[in-house]
């Protein structure tokens, strides 16, 4: 494992003011917001409900008053009453009358007047936080209803008022910061168990992951969950599985491009040598060694040709082709040579090219396609062969090839009656090592036909509904006009 990969004991190690931290810090702070919002309104009511009690009491001491023989009541009693009540003096208006039922002395100057009758929502926070915020020793009047008059007043310091709202204040922040305490814990207990330790749950297996992502242990175990933490958990699983499958094929390629690269230099030699041999069996005078000679050496040519570009595929250096005006029909020719289908061979080869069709292409680049797509064919039926299925008739296994041109454009199918493709093979179709369903096959065939015919400016693919597999390359004499072609054919 190298210095890079390793995983370093900070990346496990949770941070100083994590998520759980966040969390925590965040339930007590939006608590608190809420009991604020409480809170505002609570305290105003508070005063409105205590200048009330307090009218109560005042109309209540009335009345004691009022029912004194010839309404006189001593100072005395008067005090005492005007001292439970926490007034200076009290007054009732009844009628156009306005009569001072107690008095303690000469009270001194009204600072404010609240009317009690009518109070609504915002004066009341209004007037509250007025209370609470002025320290000064004033003395306000209080107006409320009298069921036996218009209202009843009376006069008081307000400190007793304030003292009494600080104290309520008080017992509200304690048993807020005791519900804040405890709503957090449970908030933070229930997301903790629900969110965060899942969640570095998910954190540590990606970094575990990131320092060996070849190793199928390191892939998430998905907890079975249904929200959309599971969902998470069940992607992540299905996407390390799909990188760990596609690193090590990596792996393996780079592997097997090393090896190919070792034997290259020395199969290209072996290959020149057998190229001097096929020249001196060419200068042998027998008909037959001079027919088939030229055939030799020319299919020893183009194989170290291939040998000498075997690395190109993997290291995308395919020589761009050298479009020149070629006739098809000899081509597929010498593709039928080269996979040795003679009249006695098991699958018959039928071309069905126009007569004196001409492409613009590369040869050997065209050659290689058309000899991949029909090798093929050839080795899907031979392995259908061998499994020997009983739905399968031996007289109808054929290779057929079919040219014509279409305007600027020529077309090439090549059409087989084997088994054709599976689903997972038509997903990677054209995918190096991945759309071969033959066992053993590497898929490299159909990979490098693509190649090439993209090469050319032209498309490769796979017609749907036919019996085995056919493909349709267009290959275009100018490699722009192919989307004007496909637009003439969508139309047509």
């Amino acid at each position: 494992m190298t210095e890079d990969t390793a995983v370093r004991p900070e990346q496990l190690r949770t941070p100083r003011f994590g998520l759980s931290a966040k969390l925590l810090v965040l339930t007590i702070l939006f608590v608190m917001i809420a009991e604020v919002l409480i809170y505002v309104p609570s305290v105003a009511n508070f005063r409105v409900v205590w200048l009330r009690d307090r009218l109560a009491t005042a109309y209540t001491a009335a009345l004691v008053l009022d029912a004194a023989p010839n309404g006189v009541v001593s100072d005395t009693l008067a005090k005492r009453i005007l001292d439970s009540i926490g007034a200076r003096a009290v007054a009732m208006k009844m009628g156009s009358r306005h009569r001072m039922i107690a008095v303690d002395d000469m009270p001194p100057a009204v600072a404010a007047t609240y009317d009690m009758r009518t109070v609504y929502a915002f004066d009341a926070v209004v007037d509250a936080f007025t209370t609470m915020l002025n320290s000064k020793k004033e003395v306000v009047r209080v107006m409320g209803p009298a069921p036996g008059g218009e209202y009843i007043e009376l006069v008081m310091d307000e400190q007793p008022l304030r003292r009494a709202m600080l104290r309520y204040s008080v017992d509200i922040l304690l048993l807020s910061l005791l519900i804040s305490a405890i709503t957090a814990a449970l908030v933070y207990l229930a997301l903790h168990y629900m969110f965060v330790r899942p969640m570095r749950r998910v954190t540590a297996n990606m970094i575990a992951f990131r320092a060996d992502p070849e190793n199928s242990d390191r892939v998430i175990a998905s907890s079975g969950r249904l929200d959309e933490i599971g969902t998470a958990e069940r992607e992540l699983a299905t996407m390390q599985t799909e990188l760990a499958s596609m690193l090590h094929q990596k792996n393996r390629l780079a592997g097997l491009g090393l090896a190919v690269s070792k034997i290259n230099h020395d199969l290209r030699n072996l290959l020149a040598s057998a190229q001097l041999f096929s020249d001196r069996l060419a200068k042998i005078p027998d008909p037959g060694v001079q027919r088939f000679a030229p055939k030799l050496m020319h299919a020893l040519e183009r194989a170290i040709a291939f040998c000498q570009s075997t690395l190109s595929y993997g290291r995308l250096q395919e020589a761009p082709p050298d479009r020149q005006p070629i006739l098809l029909e000899p081509l597929v020719e010498e593709v039928h040579e080269n996979l040795g289908l003679g009249a006695d061979a098991p699958i018959r080869w039928i071309s069905a090219v126009e007569r004196g069709l001409v492409v613009e292409a590369d040869y050997d680049q065209l050659f290689r396609i058309l000899l991949n797509l029909a090798r093929n064919a050839v080795q899907a039926m031979e392995s259908q062969a061998t499994e020997g299925r009983t739905d399968r008739d031996p007289g109808r296994d054929q290779i057929r090839i079919t040219g014509r041109r279409e305007g600027a454009v020529v077309v090439i199918e090549v059409s087989d009656t084997g088994p054709g493709f599976s689903e997972q093979a038509r997903a990677h179709l054209f995918e190096a090592f991945q759309g071969s369903t033959r066992t053993g096959g590497t898929g490299l065939g159909l990979a490098i036909a693509a190649e090439l015919v993209r090469a050319h400016g032209g498309e490769i693919r796979l017609v749907e509904g036919t019996i085995g597999a056919t493909f349709s390359l267009t290959i275009p004499d100018r490699a722009v006009e192919l989307a004007a072609h496909r637009g003439a054919r969508a139309h047509g």
